[in-house]
């Protein structure tokens, strides 16, 4: 299995990217067994807290398999996009920790992004490539300004610009940097885990209302399906990537 789910008995899931030997990086099949596994945890009552990362040491996750699509010249279903992601496709009211780690680019910071809270290893690397290869940072156009301030957020995209984990600490982009990242992850899973869980997941709800935007997020996929469909700067762009890969 590419993603791994494993339900703890204190009411903690562990979600686990498992494509090392790819640096993480997302396949298609990854993306749907994500919807599958985020299903499977909002349907849970046992499951009250989940944790994402990534396996091995070098990445969370390299973003979406490059190779794949430049091989393919295609994407997965909008659908399938949107319920890889946690709480966007699937209505997901438990809150998500992702323990990051090495590389978190790309997809991989989309993933993140959509995580209610991000813990960083000193390792980690934070950044959006897509634009230098005719690409686009699909729904992060509209999360990440919801996230960190909008002249940040278009900084780290446009100019194709990783983020100090610094900065990112200052500006929201993630909560706390440790040296342990997995342990600390499971400290605050487990606070979290031990508090009613109608108060938190009601407390979620309110937080993240405003921030409620499927449909403009469905019209941000639907953007980066016309620019793979394009057959130009997107194939080219993940044909350049691959040979410098």
């Amino acid at each position: 299995m590419s993603v791994l789910l494993e339900k703890r008995t204190n009411g903690v899931a562990v979600v686990t990217i498992n494509r090392p030997q790819a640096m993480n990086a997302l396949d298609v099949p990854a993306k749907e067994q994500f919807g599958d596994i985020w299903q499977e945890i909002a349907d849970d009552r046992q499951v009250r807290v989940a944790i994402l990362t990534g396996a091995g040491d070098r990445a969370f996750c390299a973003g979406s398999d490059i190779k794949e699509i430049a091989r393919t010249g295609s994407m997965a279903s909008t659908d399938t996009l949107m319920r890889a992601l946690p709480g966007v496709g699937i209505p997901l009211d438990k809150p998500v920790i992702g323990a990051l780690h090495g590389f978190c680019v790309g997809m991989g910071m989309t993933l993140a992004l959509h995580c209610d809270l991000r813990l960083a290893a000193k390792n980690t690397v934070l950044g959006y490539p897509e634009v230098k290869h005719g690409m686009i940072s699909g729904v992060s156009a509209m999360r990440l300004p919801q996230v960190i301030p909008q002249a940040k957020a278009l900084e780290m995209m446009l100019l194709a610009r990783n983020m100090t984990l610094d900065e990112a600490v200052r500006i929201g982009l993630v909560n706390a940097v440790f040296d342990d990242v997995q342990a600390e992850a499971h400290v605050w899973a487990d606070m979290i885990a031990s508090y009613s869980p109608v108060a938190v997941q009601a407390t979620k709800r309110l937080a993240l209302f405003p921030q409620r935007l499927s449909e403009a997020e469905k019209a941000e996929i639907a953007a980066v399906r016309d620019l793979v469909e394009s057959k130009d700067d997107f194939k080219q762009g993940a044909s350049a990537f691959t040979k410098r890969a």
